[in-house]
C-alpha cells in the first residue's frame, strides 16, 4: 500500500516524504526500461518534487515537466530544483488534471505516482483524457503507480485498511478497481503492459499509445 507517513517541511521551502524516499528506487528501475531516450516528461502531481529530481538526474537527455496544483508543493519542486542544481528540469506548472487547458500541449512520456487513490474518480478520468491529448505519438508511455483493487478484491489486508482509511477522510476518494483504470485508458486509446508487482503491495502500469 501507500505509505501515510505525512510529508513534512524543511527549514527552507522544500517538503519532505519519507514514502517518497523509499519508492523511488524501484519505481526507476521500471522507468529505466519505458521511458524514451529523448524529449519531455510530463508528470502529473509531482507533489515535494523528491521525484522529480531524483528521475531526471537519472535521465540528463530528458527534460523533465513537474506539476502540481498545490502552491505549496510547487514552491517545494522549487526548492528541491534549486538544491540540486540540475538544468533539465523545467519549473512546476499549476496543473490541475480537471481543468483545461494544461498548460503543456505535447509530451512524449507521462507519469502520474500515487494520485489517483487520494483524489476523486473525476481526476482520473481527467487524468487519462488529458494523457489522450498531450501524448500524441504512438507508442507514447503513460506510466501510473500506486495500490490498485484487483477483480474486485484488495490485493493485501493492510491495503483493505489503507483503502477505509482514505474513505473515513473523503468518501470519493479510494483504492481504485485496476480493471476499471485499464479499460478507461483503453477507451482513450491506451493499451496496458502487463501490470507490474512492486514493493508494498503497490503496482506499476505502463500504457502505450496506440
Amino acid at each position: 500500500m501507500t505509505s501515510t507517513d505525512s510529508t513534512h517541511r524543511t527549514a527552507d521551502l522544500r517538503e519532505h516524504s519519507p514514502s517518497a524516499e523509499r519508492n523511488r528506487d524501484a519505481i526507476l528501475a521500471v522507468l529505466r526500461t519505458v521511458l524514451p531516450s529523448r524529449g519531455t516528461v510530463l508528470e502529473i502531481a509531482s507533489g515535494t518534487g523528491q521525484h522529480a529530481i531524483h528521475f531526471a538526474a537519472a535521465f540528463p537527455d530528458l527534460d523533465w515537466q513537474p506539476s502540481d496544483a498545490d502552491p505549496g508543493a510547487r514552491a517545494s519542486i522549487e526548492a528541491w530544483t534549486t538544491l540540486s542544481g540540475l538544468t533539465n528540469i523545467r519549473p512546476p506548472l499549476d496543473l490541475d488534471v480537471c481543468r483545461t487547458p494544461w498548460g503543456i500541449e505535447a509530451a512524449q512520456a507521462m507519469l502520474c505516482l500515487n494520485m489517483i487513490h487520494i483524489s476523486p474518480w473525476a481526476a482520473t478520468e481527467g487524468l487519462i483524457d488529458g494523457a489522450s491529448r498531450v501524448l500524441g505519438e504512438r507508442g507514447a508511455v503513460l506510466f501510473l503507480y500506486g495500490p490498485y483493487r484487483r477483480n474486485g478484491a484488495h490485493t493485501s489486508p493492510s491495503n483493505e485498511a489503507f483503502d477505509q482509511h482514505l474513505k473515513a477522510r473523503n468518501p470519493a476518494w479510494g483504492v481504485r478497481d485496476m480493471e476499471a483504470v485499464v479499460q478507461l485508458a483503453d477507451t482513450a486509446g491506451f493499451a496496458c503492459d502487463e501490470p507490474i508487482a512492486m514493493p508494498a503491495n503497490n503496482f506499476s502500469l505502463v500504457f502505450r499509445k496506440r
